[in-house]
């Protein structure tokens, strides 16, 4: 097993059901039954860098964070820079769960960072990605990728976790999405490696696959390059999202797999974050029997 197959968490919820199609009548005794076309399936996904819950004006408030995600009505949500018992910036909340219980969402939580606990408290510090789900998780998975540690004064590129895969069913589809938070140095050389680790563990899953996230390089970057082609940006006219107040930079992204139609997609104007969220209307094949 590959590095990047390689996970600090792994929870199966329950099997995946497939749906069977229709087939129309044949056209003469003995012919092959001509079969309908695979009905499509409506899913909103979105990416959202939440800044820990802070706002551009500095201010840590996760209502506000919860309010706008509700907002977008999205059934899939991947969350970056989320703190679970961290520290006082974020009052040591579990942001991933107490977000989930806002909205009435499952939730997987996936920490780059797992450290322990700060005296006098028990609990360790987590910090990390998640995805929020309406729909049914089949599996969820944390991967290693490629990192440059920031809790180190010497770091060097090493496999870490960080990069969430869950797989939801979705009315009969059952949808792969994945979340990840890239390398924010001004070098390209570790999220170039990053893309090579998630495009190794997206080639290990058929079918629909969405990848969203805090890409810290615009779609058009040199080390971006290899993605598109396994993929397609869903909003290659989209506008900025970072920074939210006035966006100068588009380097928040849902990216796709063949098959998946995009019927609209739009970043929200908000400041609870330092980065807008994205939010993409898509349609997904259920599978034929």
């Amino acid at each position: 097993m590959t590095r990047t197959h390689r996970s600090l968490a792994r929870r199966v919820l329950t099997a995946a059901a497939l749906t069977a199609t229709l087939t129309l009548g044949a056209a003469w005794p003995g012919a092959a039954a001509p079969r309908q076309a695979a009905p499509s399936v409506p899913l909103r996904v979105a990416t959202y860098n939440i800044h820990a819950g802070a706002g551009e004006d500095g201010v840590f408030d996760l209502g506000r964070t919860a309010r706008a995600i509700r907002d977008l009505h999205a059934d899939v949500i991947g969350l970056q820079e989320v703190d679970v018992h961290w520290g006082a910036r974020s009052g040591y909340a579990d942001e991933a769960r107490d977000l989930a219980r806002r909205l009435h969402m499952r939730v997987f939580f996936a920490p780059i960072y797992d450290l322990p606990a700060e005296p006098p408290r028990t609990r360790r510090r987590q910090f990390g990605v998640a995805v929020l789900s309406r729909y049914p998780v089949v599996s969820a998975e944390n991967h290693e990728i490629t990192r440059l540690s920031t809790q180190s004064t010497d770091p060097v590129p090493q496999p870490a976790p960080g990069f969430a895969e869950v797989a939801v069913r979705a009315r009969g589809a059952v949808v792969h999405v994945y979340t990840t938070h890239l390398d924010y140095r001004a070098d390209p050389s570790v999220r170039r490696a990053q893309v090579d680790d998630m495009l190794a563990v997206l080639d290990a899953e058929r079918g629909p696959k969405v990848l969203v996230g805090d890409f810290n390089a615009e779609p058009g970057a040199p080390e971006l390059a290899r993605l598109w082609g396994p993929l397609a940006d869903a909003a290659p006219d989209g506008g900025g999202t970072y920074p939210a107040a006035a966006p100068v930079r588009r380097i928040d992204v849902v990216a796709l797999s063949p098959g998946i139609a995009v019927t609209g997609v739009r970043e929200a104007v908000t400041t609870a974050s330092d980065h807008r969220p994205v939010v993409a209307d898509l349609t997904v094949r259920r599978p034929r029997s």
